[in-house]
């Protein structure tokens, strides 16, 4: 697990319990990369179609810094961020405060909800990357009420520009083998392409040296004039049976 995780930020992140480098050590700068991400919201579009949430109940694993936790709270009947990393736990607590969305400390093994308490499951970048992430999806079942949702939402590594540099910082990940194992465990997927824009160059320049080593970060910087960026990711959803199937 450790090779796989290895070039964020030029660091390691190993598992079970993954550390996100980025977010972790630079949260003020991911926050801004957060802003810039998914620009034209074709990531909400998609989400929208596969895992409608309006008048349900939402998780949202890994949520971080609590970002998208408004986005589901405007719709969703209720919306719960868990975060294993106190003091991503703290600024979603203050991000949200007053709005009845509630922030939870916890990891993706080891979901502090109850038994079928939720209709949607939505995970960001964060945990579920392939190979090792069983217990998750175990979790994420156990949580979710029949005929509800897990959403998966993770970087294409096989789109460019942004799959390019990821293939560079982590020349062992295989999207070949992940998309395999997804589709292993009864997930559909689709592709999903957006544009990240940024204000400045300076926040470009940030944001791309805490997701990358020196060296690719420098290669990404020489080859983007502007200030956007295109990003590609893959969506992935599978939903838990509305029913027991018999024999």
């Amino acid at each position: 697990m450790t090779a796989r995780f290895k070039g964020f930020g030029g660091q390691v992140k190993p598992g079970p319990a993954i550390p996100s480098p980025n977010i972790w050590h630079w949260p003020d700068v991911y926050a801004q990369e957060n802003a810039a991400q998914d620009a034209d919201g074709a990531i909400w579009t998609a989400l929208r179609e596969a895992a409608p949430w309006a008048g349900k109940d939402v998780v949202d694993v890994g949520c971080g810094d609590g970002f998208h936790l408004p986005v589901f709270a405007a719709e969703a009947a209720s919306v719960v961020g868990v975060e294993p990393h106190p003091p991503l736990v703290e600024r979603a607590r203050a991000r949200v405060a007053g709005t009845g969305i509630g922030v939870l400390r916890g990891g993706a093994e080891a979901l502090p909800l109850p038994d079928r308490s939720a209709d949607v499951v939505h995970a960001r970048t964060a945990y579920f990357f392939g190979e090792g992430c069983e217990p998750g999806l175990a979790e994420a079942d156990r949580v979710l009420r029949p005929g509800g949702v897990l959403a998966v939402v993770d970087l294409d590594f096989a789109a460019s520009p942004y799959g390019d540099w990821l293939r560079a910082d982590l020349p062992t990940f295989d999207p070949v083998v992940v998309e395999r194992f997804f589709h292993r465990h009864g997930f559909r997927s689709r592709s999903v392409d957006t544009v990240w824009r940024f204000e400045d160059r300076a926040t470009l320049e940030s944001v791309l040296r805490i997701e990358f080593s020196k060296v690719v970060a420098d290669q990404a910087l020489a080859s983007t004039p502007g200030l956007t960026i295109e990003v590609g990711y893959r969506l992935r959803t599978r939903h838990r049976p509305a029913t027991l199937l018999r024999p």
